[in-house]
C-alpha cells in the first residue's frame, strides 16, 4: 500500500503522523511510504532521516492525497485538507467529530474512509487517545500555572505556595486519564487539589493513589458549583468518547469565583465542558470571560510535539501496519477494537455518537465489514 503523511497546517501544530521510525517500520513491511517535504522539522526530524528510513520525499500535500491510498495525519483534516480527499481514500487521524459539523460535512461528501484515533478501544480505555490525554492532562497544570501569574491576567497565585502563605486551589473534573494526569502534576507541585468524578471505582482509585496529596467529591451540580467558587485553577477533564462535551460549569459559575481564576478546558477536542468555552490556538492561548481566564488550546500536545509525537506513534503504528497490510476491511473485521474507530465510510457516519449528536443516519460497521 503507498502510505503517506503530510505537513500538519493546523495553528502551532508540530506533530507529525509518522516518525523515521515508523516509516522504517511500514517500509519493512514492503509498503511504499510517501512524506511531503519538511512534514518532520515539528519533531526535529529531516527529509534526510526520512529518506534514509526508506520514504519518498514529496513537495506538496496535494501530490500525496492524489496517489496515496492511505493518509497518517495527526490532527483532523482542515478545509484544504478535506478538499483534495477521495472516494476510497483511507484517513487515519484524529478527527473529534461530535463539535465539528462543518469537517463530518465534508467528510461524508469525500466518500473517503475515515478512521478516528480517538474512538479506536482497547481492554478497559481507548488507548490511542491516552497517550495525548496524558500529555495534555500534564501540560493542562503547566498553562494553568502560567496563566495564574498576574502577567498573563491571573491572580497573582503561585500553585505550590511557599512556607508561610497557603498554596493555591485545583480543581480537576473528571478522574480519567487527563484528570489524574493534571491531579498528579499539581499535587506534585503542592498545590491543594479536588477530583470530581460520578464513578465510585475511579474516586475511590484516584483517593487511594494520592492518599492524602488529593482530596476526591462526587460530580453533581452542588459540588461542581462548590468546589469551583473555591478554585484559583479549575481543568476540564471530562470525556464521552466520540460524542460532544457536558457543559458542567455554567456561566453563573463564574461569577462566584474570585476575579483572575482560570479555567483550562481540555475537553475542547470535543466541544469544551464549560459553557463559555471557545477553541484558541497556542499563538493566541488565553480570553477573559467575566474576570476569568479561559484557556482553551486545542491541540495542546502539539506545543511539546517530539514528545507527543513519539508517544501517539508507539500507538498508532501497531494499527496504520495493520490497515496496510490486510486492507482496512479485513484489518477492521480482524480487530473490533480498530473498527470502532470507523467515523465515517462512503458517505455514511458510522460512529452513533456522532450521527446523533449531528443528526445523521446511523450505519453500523458491522453492516459494513461484517461482524
Amino acid at each position: 500500500m503507498r502510505v503517506g503523511t503530510v505537513r500538519e497546517i493546523k495553528n502551532h501544530e508540530y506533530r507529525v503522523g509518522l516518525t523515521p521510525e515508523s516509516v522504517r517500520e511500514l517500509s519493512a513491511h514492503g509498503h511504499d511510504v510517501w512524506v511531503e517535504t519538511g512534514a518532520g522539522l515539528g519533531i526535529g526530524a529531516e527529509d534526510s532521516e526520512y529518506v534514509d528510513a526508506g520514504a519518498t520525499i514529496k513537495q506538496t500535500a496535494a501530490e500525496l492525497f492524489a496517489e496515496c491510498e492511505m493518509i497518517v495525519k495527526v490532527k483532523e483534516p482542515q478545509a484544504a485538507e478535506r478538499a483534495m480527499l477521495r472516494e476510497g481514500q483511507i484517513l487515519f487521524t484524529y478527527l473529534h467529530l461530535a463539535p465539528d459539523p462543518e469537517q463530518t460535512a465534508d467528510l461524508v461528501k469525500s466518500k473517503a474512509i475515515c478512521i478516528a484515533y480517538e474512538t479506536v478501544t482497547g481492554t478497559g480505555g481507548l488507548p490511542l487517545l491516552k497517550p495525548m490525554s496524558q500529555v495534555a492532562g500534564r501540560m493542562s497544570i503547566q498553562a494553568g500555572a502560567t496563566a495564574l501569574e498576574k502577567a498573563h491576567g491571573g491572580r497573582g497565585i503561585l500553585l505550590g505556595g511557599v512556607p508561610g502563605v497557603a498554596p493555591g486551589k485545583v480543581t480537576v473534573i473528571g478522574g480519567g486519564v487527563v484528570g489524574f494526569n493534571a491531579a498528579q502534576m499539581a499535587a506534585g507541585l503542592g498545590a491543594d487539589v479536588t477530583i470530581l468524578d460520578r464513578n465510585p471505582d475511579v474516586l475511590e482509585s484516584v483517593g487511594t493513589h494520592f492518599e492524602s496529596r488529593a482530596k476526591t467529591r462526587f460530580s453533581n451540580k452542588a459540588n461542581i458549583a462548590e468546589c469551583v467558587a473555591d478554585a484559583d485553577l479549575v481543568i476540564g477533564a471530562v470525556l464521552i468518547p466520540g460524542a460532544e462535551a457536558p457543559k458542567l460549569v455554567t456561566r453563573e459559575m463564574l461569577s462566584t469565583m474570585r476575579p483572575g481564576s482560570v479555567l483550562c478546558d481540555v475537553a475542547i477536542d470535543q466541544g469544551g465542558c464549560f459553557e463559555t468555552s471557545k477553541a484558541t490556538t497556542h499563538e493566541n492561548p488565553t480570553y477573559v470571560v467575566d474576570d476569568i481566564v479561559h484557556y482553551c488550546v486545542a491541540n495542546m500536545p502539539g506545543a511539546v510535539s517530539r514528545t507527543s509525537t513519539y508517544a501517539l506513534n508507539n500507538v498508532t503504528l501497531p494499527h496504520a501496519l495493520a490497515i496496510a497490510d490486510k486492507g482496512w476491511e479485513v484489518a477492521l473485521r480482524d480487530d473490533h477494537h480498530l473498527a470502532a474507530g470507523l467515523n465515517v465510510w462512503n458517505g455514511h457516519v458510522t460512529y452513533k455518537a456522532v450521527a446523533d449528536d449531528l443528526c445523521y443516519d446511523y450505519m453500523p460497521v458491522s453492516e459494513i465489514v461484517g461482524k
